[in-house]
């Protein structure tokens, strides 16, 4: 194993062009070569990364001098372009979901275990130093108990014309599938295994043919429920995105889809707010709720509550958004090649993580229903 790892690129859109920027933040990466259907397009990013053009990727596949191949393809054409690497002999990174059936991933998953090679999909959430944060405070109970969350996604689709192949099922596999299973795997990563009890999907009126625009769904997961909604119907200047942890003695509430900003609210004890700092350094306190329980003693859920400060805590900006989820495909890549390099690294995510969100994805949109 050299210390040099060598990529090629199958699909060149926008994420295509702003992952490959992200990877050559690691020095010893190198892109080697580009292909995409769109001859001008692949070209154009070929050359911008001083990169081998291929029209077919399969001549990529065949490149030797290429040890990994990244796939930011339309979902549909996930699968067979993976599978074929991994025939190739190649290790593989492949935008979110896996392919749009459960077995598909699954044949996946079982090849490259045979094969010996990396597979793995980019859910990078759960490289998000506030991500690791939301982690802590659930595993030590720093705000009691979970009890409920919801993740509200009210997205633009002002850049998503009609004949766009997210609409197409088909193609993308709906919003479930093409985009719900970021989430569904993040907030796995917090409270352990999810199962999908209800979800619906609602669909544009007034136009032709049939596109569902908004998608929600309630899963159960091993600590608490959580009620997940998208919707692609808004302006760009719109988009937001909003998710919130409730528990016992207050509550988490993270912004934007990649969250780089985070309100902590609840009764706290004099060492949890000293944990809290270790964590987050010097402490921004937005609201202090000094005069609201003089005696530092409540009730809730039949017991007694004993605190020392009823704060409102404020982390991040929303200005590091775009560094941000730059730096989560920096270090997704990374903790992959440590693992090329190394099989007994373990990684934060790996091909479970893209097994396991596609299968919560393909329940939602088979058991929703429809209006």
């Amino acid at each position: 194993m050299t210390d040099e790892l060598t990529i090629g690129i199958i699909g060149a859109g926008s994420f295509a062009a702003f992952a490959a920027e992200a990877f050559l933040k690691l020095a010893a990466v190198k892109i080697i070569a580009v292909s995409d259907t769109n001859e001008e397009a692949g070209k154009k990013l070929g050359e911008q990364l001083h990169a081998k053009f291929y029209a077919d990727y399969k001549k990529l596949l065949e490149d030797a001098d290429c040890e990994l191949i990244y796939i930011a393809t339309p979902p549909f054409m996930h699968f067979e372009i993976s599978k074929n690497a991994l025939l190739a002999g190649k290790h593989v990174i492949c935008e979110k979901p896996a392919a749009l059936k459960l077995i598909e991933a699954e044949e996946l998953q079982r090849l490259a275990k045979e094969l010996k090679l990396l597979y793995v999909v980019n859910l990078m959430q759960r490289y998000n130093p506030l991500y690791a944060v939301v982690k802590k405070i659930i595993d030590q109970n720093i705000i009691g108990n979970f009890l409920h969350g919801f993740f509200e996604n009210y997205a633009s689709d002002e850049n998503l014309d009609e004949q766009h192949w997210f609409w197409d099922e088909a193609k993308s596999g709906g919003i479930f599938i093409e985009h719900g299973v970021h989430f569904f795997d993040m907030f796995s990563g917090w409270l352990g295994k999810g199962k999908v009890v209800n979800a619906i999907q609602l669909h544009r009126e007034n136009i032709t043919g049939k596109i569902y625009d908004r998608v929600q769904a309630t899963v159960l997961y091993d600590k608490g429920i959580v009620n997940f909604y998208h919707g692609f119907d808004q302006p760009k200047i719109l988009d937001r995105q909003e998710m919130r942890l409730q528990f016992e003695r207050g509550e988490i509430t993270l912004y934007e889809w990649i969250p780089v900003k985070m309100k902590l609210h609840g009764l706290f004890k004099k060492e949890e707010l000293e944990i809290l700092q270790e964590w987050l350094g010097p402490l921004s306190i937005c609201n202090h709720n000094a005069g609201s329980a003089s005696n530092k003693n409540v009730k809730g859920k039949f017991s007694e509550i004993f605190f020392d400060e009823h704060l409102t805590i404020a982390y991040g900006n929303s200005e590091e958004k775009q560094s941000r989820y730059q730096q989560l495909v920096t270090a997704m890549l990374q903790d992959q090649w440590n693992w090329i390099k190394d099989r007994r690294h373990l990684r934060t995510i790996d091909d479970d993580n893209a097994v396991e969100s596609l299968q919560m994805a393909e329940t939602a949109t088979e058991i929703s229903q429809k209006y």
